[in-house]
């Protein structure tokens, strides 16, 4: 029976290990002081990273933190990029979060766009990556600085992708994007906290926003895209998953392509289970490269 005991135990920690994501790579927890705060961040450096490398930043959630174990760890190996994971500030509520003009944010003078671009250009000095190639993905709040970093003047982050991510109503009422952005959005059509048919009423509490249709639709028509591929793609759990509506927008003007990926009946969150996220956004990243 011991030995029984031993052969499962075995069995089951090399299915573990064939299951769970190695990673190549090694963490450096870092800071720097921007506008009087000290901003905490984690830079994930795959081994053998090249000098002059791209990165990739991805945001956190509201309440949410530094997720070491981010999807976007496995693709960074494969491909050669390093990823930072900042830490948002408190906010008035206590939690930390990006300012994104949520009402409870209100008298919230914290300036992410201008914070997250001093630290991207901190980041590429001290670990010697890219300028021209840094790119911003997050979640849910962290989608939401996605979309505000899109529409705002700056040259720091030349894609973004959005995972439940939402255009608050205050941004499009009040801001129009300086200039075409490459941008990619996840969503899942039964998230009940980013709603995919919107909340203008702010039923949720979150203030206003835009459903996710009409928001991607400034983007194609910002970026000028004039075709549109759709395709129909399978989950990686098969019928138990949800399937995936891949709509690919393109613009032969500008270049700069929107994609919306429709996850039937998903719900909030990154979508693992369906779709290889982390490689899915770095497909359409890469197609930026300079």
């Amino acid at each position: 029976m011991i030995r029984n005991q031993i052969k499962y135990a075995f069995a089951a920690l090399l299915l573990s290990l064939c299951i769970l994501p190695c990673q190549a790579g090694r963490f450096v927890d870092d800071s720097v002081k921007v506008d009087g705060h000290m901003r905490r961040l984690a830079m994930y450096l795959p081994d053998g990273l090249q000098t002059d490398a791209p990165l990739v930043f991805i945001l956190h959630g509201y309440g949410a933190g530094i997720w070491r174990e981010n999807p976007m760890l496995a693709a960074a190996d494969r491909h050669g990029f390093a990823v930072c994971l900042p830490q948002g500030l408190k906010d008035p509520q206590g939690e930390p979060s990006w300012n994104v003009g949520y009402p409870f944010q209100q008298g919230w003078k914290v300036d992410d766009v201008k914070a997250l671009c001093k630290i991207a250009k901190y980041a590429q000095k001290r670990y010697r990556l890219s300028r021209e190639n840094t790119f911003l993905t997050g979640m849910s709040n962290g989608g939401e600085m996605c979309y505000l970093m899109a529409y705002s003047k700056q040259n720091t982050f030349k894609a973004v992708a959005p995972i439940a991510g939402l255009t608050m109503a205050w941004i499009y009422q009040q801001m129009d994007a300086p200039r075409p952005v490459p941008l990619m959005e996840i969503h899942g059509t039964e998230d009940r906290v980013s709603e995919w048919s919107g909340d203008m009423e702010n039923k949720g509490g979150w203030g206003a926003y835009l459903p996710v249709p009409v928001a991607i639709g400034y983007w194609v028509a910002k970026n000028r895209c004039t075709h549109e591929e759709v395709e129909r793609a399978e989950s990686l759990k098969g019928d138990e998953g949800h399937p995936i509506i891949k709509h690919r927008y393109s613009s032969p003007t500008t270049g700069c392509d929107v994609w919306l990926y429709e996850v039937v009946g998903g719900v909030h969150s990154w979508h693992n289970e369906d779709i290889d996220t982390g490689e899915e956004i770095w497909q359409f990243f890469s197609r930026y490269l300079k």
